[in-house]
């Protein structure tokens, strides 16, 4: 199963092209990168959520409008942009792919700091199919 593959059945019946997964890891990146992200989840008040992201438990899904919250629309608005994905598609996208990445980039329950984000979104992506 090649990556485009394993992203589509990660995301489910959202088909995410590779050049996708990078753009939403550079996006995540200028957001601050992982300790960046969590930051704005908890001053969002959405301390619980990104927290079990971070633990070694399941992870608590987050939806749209948390998303958009969380990231407000300008941007959200720069990341469809560059997709050509609308903002509610794009926002989709983010609110499928951050819990793994986010978790996927904190094991043990520590936040690697300098974390390449495509590898380990690619990495997250091969331990779920083919673990």
């Amino acid at each position: 199963m090649g990556l485009s593959e394993l992203i589509k059945s990660f995301t489910g019946s959202q088909a995410v092209s590779e050049e996708h997964l990078h753009d939403v890891m550079s996006w995540v990146e200028s957001q601050g990168g992982i300790p960046g992200v969590i930051e704005k989840f908890r001053e969002s008040g959405l301390s619980d959520v990104v927290a079990s992201w971070i633990s070694k438990g399941n992870n608590l899904p987050v939806s749209v409008n948390q998303i958009i919250t969380v990231f407000g629309t300008p941007a959200l608005q720069t990341l469809a942009d560059k997709t050509g994905i609308d903002l509610q598609g794009v926002s989709s996208l983010v609110a499928t792919l951050l819990p793994g990445i986010v978790d996927h980039c904190s094991p043990e329950g520590e936040v690697q700091t300098k974390t390449d984000l495509l590898t380990a979104g690619i990495n997250l992506l091969k331990s779920k199919f083919l673990s």
